[in-house]
């Protein structure tokens, strides 16, 4: 029943995908083609970003701007991680950082992350230092805030138990709080990735690198609608394929191996 279930929730999807492409097509031709609302060059269609999908794979340049877009996304994010981590750890376990810094933090974390690419760019030049810099500086505080409340979630009793039996601050986070607090910390995580991922294209599109937010750009230069809007389908497209396939993969995990889904 599970997996007639699963298909049948697929083939859903798929038909609504379908869908709203045919919807997209007809749009295009009656406001292009019929009535001359847009222009061509103004509007895309699923027709032409085939064609661009087409073109872009057969020489293999959207494939290596995914590759190389998704390792600097996963550099960048895994030092988010540790910096984030840390400062969240750090905001929790000292009263003063939590009642000062963290607001400063939350502060810092609503600016967008093109803010930054200024910065690295006078810092690091035109590298790949610069576009890593961006993608840290737009997720490592929102790291660093879900840090902080899922360990601020944990029940004090749960503390208090821990240190009636004689353990000490080590033991209680290592024992205590990050496994009472691991689906939150993941969902935070979660978060993270999102602001990492979002923040990458902010950093590709300030340089010449294979990427992307670098081949965005060039559909942009070449007036080349079709291709933007293609590579904007395959970023959100690379977004939820990874949500999907790590953290909700992590997250039912996490959640069956504590009974809390079947």
């Amino acid at each position: 029943m599970k997996k007639r279930s699963l298909k049948a929730t697929v083939i859903q999807e798929l038909l609504f995908l379908a869908a709203i492409v045919v919807l997209w097509q007809l749009i295009y031709m009656v406001g292009v083609d019929g009535l001359s609302i847009w222009k061509a060059y103004a509007m895309p269609s699923p027709a032409g970003v085939w064609e661009s999908f087409v073109d872009l794979m057969s020489d293999g340049s959207l494939l290596s701007a995914i590759g190389y877009s998704l390792l600097r996304g996963a550099i960048g994010y895994a030092i988010s991680l540790v910096l984030g981590g840390i400062l969240g750890i750090l905001m929790n376990h000292f009263g003063f950082l939590h009642r000062n810094l963290r607001p400063l933090v939350m502060g810092v974390q609503t600016l967008p992350s093109v803010c930054w690419v200024p910065f690295s760019i006078l810092w690091f030049g035109l590298t790949q230092t610069a576009i890593v810099f961006v993608v840290v500086m737009g997720s490592a505080f929102s790291i660093s805030i879900a840090v902080d409340n899922a360990i601020n979630n944990v029940p004090p009793i749960y503390k208090k138990a821990a240190l009636t039996m004689g353990a000490n601050q080590k033991q209680i986070y290592r024992k205590v709080v990050f496994p009472a607090c691991l689906p939150e910390l993941i969902a935070g995580m979660k978060q993270g990735w999102s602001f990492a991922w979002r923040a990458l294209m902010s950093g590709e599109v300030m340089t010449t690198s294979i990427g992307l937010g670098q081949t965005l750009i060039t559909g942009r230069n070449l007036a080349d609608i079709n291709q933007v809007m293609l590579v904007m389908v395959v970023i959100v497209l690379v977004g939820i394929f990874i949500d999907q396939a790590i953290f909700r993969t992590v997250e039912k995990r996490v959640l069956r191996k504590r009974g809390l889904e079947n």
